[in-house]
């Protein structure tokens, strides 16, 4: 269609007043919508270092009574309820976290009322326990309650199926929810290909790195289903060592490539599956690290490796450091400060809590290790604790 002279003109005009309406309209600045303040954030340029540190530890609930120092004879010195010297211990060395054995587990009504008691401290700590089903199963293998009970992972891994785990992971999750824990120190992600592997055996699900994969995906998957959180172990795998950690010195000699082709299956599926926590073994990996430092204590294992290479953003978690492959090489102080400087976040079951805990605090004071370290490590833990505090506890 042909515009005449007189309508183009007209056609002009409109085009240019409308050209100055969305200019008007463009100067005219929308008021910025207020971003809500970050709860971490807020929550950490609050808190003292004292308060930070005890962040950064996951304790046995008797490293509350004041009478104990190292942890021997916690069976015989077992808690099974929150005590006003506990508390008071707490408010002196408040604990990030604290994880129950089965020396602490009674019944129903003495767990359900424990757990409450020790949401009640400060700062609401997470209640975390080893429930990987078979033969580690601190609620489940107590005749007390009745809760499903499995055979072991291996037997899980050897259906195949990854719904016979992902069900285990929900009937277990399921269970200590209801029982007020937050987090389940399982799966188990390691391949048990050592069938002289004392340690492992058929708490991995499988020596099939591809099958293992699955199934560890698959029982995180059903825990997260029911609001706990799962951690995976034991890093870089310990399911091809022969001697146990909880007694010595235990190590892999494997080089990075055989572990990539093997233990690393199992845990870069759960990273990218969204793991939150992954524990370290106390194994050492002399053909990876060139010595025979523990993983633990290996910042090439822990920051080269776990976060540099594989880009895991989540919790790394130690095993117990009360273990024989760490205090027979280092002190408690040692062992704590060398772990955080290696790239830790949480120290589980130091072998003496309040030492351990000075060590840390003076480490930061003396620059040894800096407050912004700190802050790195406190970030992560606060995140999965506002998290948690939108889950409903004690349901199925």
């Amino acid at each position: 269609m042909k515009i005449d002279f007189y309508n183009r003109r007209l056609w002009l005009a409109a085009i240019a007043l409308m050209a100055m309406m969305l200019a008007a309209c463009s100067d005219d600045k929308e008021e910025p919508v207020p971003v809500p303040p970050d709860p971490v954030e807020q929550r950490l340029a609050e808190m003292t270092l004292r308060e930070k540190v005890g962040q950064m530890f996951i304790i046995r609930p008797e490293a509350l009574r004041s009478d104990m120092g190292d942890m021997h004879d916690v069976v015989d010195n077992a808690m099974t309820q929150l005590t006003s010297d506990m508390t008071a211990t707490d408010n002196a060395y408040p604990a990030g976290g604290i994880i129950l054995f089965a020396h602490n587990i009674l019944d129903p009504n003495q767990i359900t009322t424990f757990t409450k008691q020790l949401h009640t401290l400060p700062d609401d700590p997470l209640l975390c326990i080893d429930e990987e089903g078979g033969r580690v199963a601190r609620i489940g293998r107590n005749p007390a309650f009745d809760v499903p009970h499995f055979e072991s992972m291996g037997a899980v891994g050897a259906t195949g199926n990854p719904d016979e785990a992902q069900n285990a992971g929900t009937e277990i999750g399921s269970y200590l929810r209801y029982y007020g824990f937050d987090i389940d120190f399982a799966p188990v992600a390691d391949v048990n290909t050592n069938p002289n592997n004392v340690v492992i055996g058929n708490r991995a699900f499988s020596d099939d790195p591809v099958v293992a994969a699955k199934m560890v995906v698959a029982f995180l998957t059903g825990l997260s289903n029911k609001r706990v959180v799962g951690c995976l172990k034991h890093f870089p795998g310990h399911g091809d060592t022969q001697a146990d950690t909880h007694y010595g010195y235990a190590e892999t000699q494997k080089t990075w490539n055989d572990l990539l082709n093997c233990e690393m299956v199992t845990f870069m599926a759960g990273i990218r599956a969204g793991a939150p926590f992954i524990m370290t073994a106390h194994i050492a990996a002399p053909n990876v690290t060139g010595n025979s430092d523990p993983a633990t204590m290996s910042s090439v294992i822990l920051k080269d490796k776990l976060r540099g290479e594989l880009g895991f953003n989540g919790i790394i978690i130690t095993d117990a450091m009360e273990m024989g492959a760490i205090t027979r090489q280092y002190s408690n102080s040692q062992a704590t400060v060398g772990a955080i400087k290696a790239g830790v976040d949480i120290l589980l079951c130091p072998l003496n809590y309040k030492e351990a805990f000075d060590a840390l605090v003076e480490a930061v004071q003396r620059g040894e290790i800096t407050e912004a370290r700190i802050d790195e490590s406190v970030r992560r833990i606060l995140r999965v604790k506002y998290a948690r505090s939108a889950w409903p506890r004690y349901v199925r």
